[in-house]
């Protein structure tokens, strides 16, 4: 088993099966030394989490949806990489928020991505970042987040 897979199941954490495209796109784009993350949704327990923070979705809710989004992340780059030690380093992410008018805590309900890739790559998961209220998002959902990550070569 590698490093990372050994560090999620000690974190307790189990990777979702990685969503096909809902459209004309590759999940991952491998060039460069860099691998591209098309945005990934929130699926929490096989559900798509839906709805808008600050309207029908509670902060903490949103959090959720936000560390689902990036497990998801996690599930696509396993599959496009063969395994999650190609990650050289989480360079940043791109957090994209469902939100209600007034709601302003995009940053917090995106740091549910930022912790967990932390907490699954140390140092290296340490990121660039932005976190933006949106009025809506792909099949209703509440949160969206895509990433670039640097990754080692192929061996």
């Amino acid at each position: 088993m590698s490093t990372i897979e050994n560090r999620l199941a000690r974190l307790g954490l189990i990777l979702p099966t990685a969503a096909a495209p809902v459209a004309a796109y590759v999940p991952v784009v491998e060039m460069g030394g860099f691998a591209h993350v098309s945005g990934q949704l929130p699926l929490i327990e096989g559900r798509l989490v839906t709805g808008r923070l600050g309207q029908d979705l509670a902060l903490e809710q949103g959090v959720e949806a936000a560390r689902a989004c990036a497990l998801m992340i996690l599930a696509q780059l396993r599959l496009a990489l063969g395994s999650l030690d190609r990650v050289e380093r989480i360079v940043k992410l791109g957090g994209f928020v469902n939100s209600a008018e007034g709601f302003v805590d995009q940053p917090k309900v995106i740091n549910g991505a930022s912790e967990l890739m932390l907490a699954v790559f140390d140092d290296a998961g340490r990121h660039a970042r932005s976190a933006v209220g949106v009025p809506t998002l792909p099949l209703g959902a509440a949160v969206e987040v895509d990433a670039i990550v640097a990754v080692r070569p192929r061996v």
